[in-house]
């Protein structure tokens, strides 16, 4: 229990962490790095490359200090991230590692400002923050473990299957390689595999999202090669698993994990997917194919042209077999080939677009899933507001660190 003085020196920090709170994380992530290279073998390298993870952290330790005295109005964050830091592996004694740098990385920054008071309140409140998220791990890490066909820490997996399914996204299809059962998941959940590629000093986990229906002995996943162009850097695990690895290797992976889920209801389910963002909608657009209710489904996906897009045909099959579901394509643009590329619009996907195709009548009760780039998803979350989707009813999923939607 914090002391209401803590209480009140740490809530006083809240507008300076709102000023310098990226630059106290990027200093933070320097300084552990530079004393714990080690836990490169966990942490994304693009992120950190691209201040995704800092912007992250600092939004995490904004939240956590302007409600330090009732934590858990944040739990809902806290198990999100939880969610994460299990399939990453990240245990207890790694806690005292980040609250030692993240002090340090304070005081570097603030100078000082940082008096000792400041220092002294921070690292109680790190303390009281840091056990709710190692029990709240605690727990995660127990039911990954004793769930049916589940395991801690890493397990093998053959690739039995790999799939091109478009110009820019293949499919991995695995298999454990003791024959054991597998654990089950949640339509929208994902899995974390872990490679080292040839040439590379760490180990590199990566989150994909299983991107078909729960199956009792194989694990789908479908992955996008990333960057490689003017704009952005190639990705190093994406451009591995797509180059390198094939059917017959061996890849390992931690358990099932995620909070972008399907969740029991009887409204209207909409779906919006941009690029490789349908791939946990494409798992819960199998998951309420085979369900008995009826309940309307509304699937919509946005892709670059004809030759990004992927599963075009596992989903117009399940659609011809299932009435209640309805589904919608975008292209960004037109190729010129509309003969075999045909699509319901050109453009983007905006509010009169979604207005013409889905009731204005399903907007109040559905509820709304979506994934996809940031810039993809911000648009979509104004759309959908302003066509009357319940802020209750609204589901997301950031690939990577999380970040904001708003405007």
């Amino acid at each position: 229990m914090l002391q209401p003085r803590t209480i009140e020196i740490v809530k006083s920090t809240v507008p300076v962490l709102a000023e310098h709170g990226p630059q106290i994380t990027a200093r933070f992530y320097q300084l552990m790095f530079s004393n714990h290279p080690e836990l490169l073998n966990v942490f994304n390298h693009a992120n950190q490359r691209q201040g995704k993870q800092s912007m992250a952290l600092a939004n995490a330790v904004y939240a956590a200090a302007a409600n330090i005295d009732r934590l858990e109005t944040i739990l809902p964050v806290v198990q999100q991230i939880a969610q994460k830091h299990r399939a990453l592996n990240v245990k207890p004694e790694h806690y005292p590692i980040v609250g030692e740098h993240l002090l340090l990385a304070i005081k570097d920054v603030l100078g000082d400002a940082a008096t000792d008071d400041i220092i002294q309140a921070w690292a109680e409140a790190y303390g009281v923050i840091a056990d709710v998220f190692i029990q709240v791990e605690a727990d995660m890490y127990k039911e990954a473990e004793q769930q049916d066909g589940g395991w801690s820490d890493v397990r093998r997996f053959i690739i039995a299957r790999k799939v091109k399914e478009s110009d820019v996204i293949t499919s991995f299809y695995l298999k454990p390689e003791n024959d054991q059962p597998i654990a089950s998941f949640l339509p929208g959940q994902y899995i974390t595999i872990r490679v080292q590629p040839e040439g590379q000093v760490n180990t590199h986990y990566r989150h994909y999202s299983l991107s078909q229906a729960p199956h009792p002995d194989v694990y789908r996943i479908s992955v996008k090669r990333e960057g490689g162009d003017a704009n952005s850097p190639a990705g190093v695990v994406s451009c591995y698993m797509h180059d390198m690895v094939q059917e017959g290797d061996v890849i390992e992976a931690t358990a099932p994990a995620g909070d972008f889920t399907l969740k029991p209801s009887a409204a209207p389910v909409v779906l919006i997917g941009g690029g490789v963002g349908q791939t946990p909608l494409l798992s819960m657009l199998h998951s309420l194919a085979d369900e008995d209710s009826k309940r309307d489904v509304y699937y919509i996906h946005a892709s670059r042209n004809h030759a990004a897009h992927a599963f075009s045909q596992e989903v117009n099959e399940l659609a011809a077999q299932h009435s209640h579901l309805h589904t919608f394509l975008c292209y960004e643009k037109s190729s010129g080939t509309e003969s075999t590329e045909s699509c319901d619009h050109i453009g983007f996907v905006d509010a009169q677009w979604l207005s013409s195709i889905i009731p204005s009548s399903v907007w109040k009760k559905a509820d709304v899933y979506f994934c996809g780039p940031e810039p993809f998803m911000k648009a979509v979350y104004r759309a959908i507001k302003q066509l009357g989707a319940s802020p209750d009813h609204i589901h997301y999923e950031y690939f990577g660190p999380a970040g904001s939607l708003e405007a």
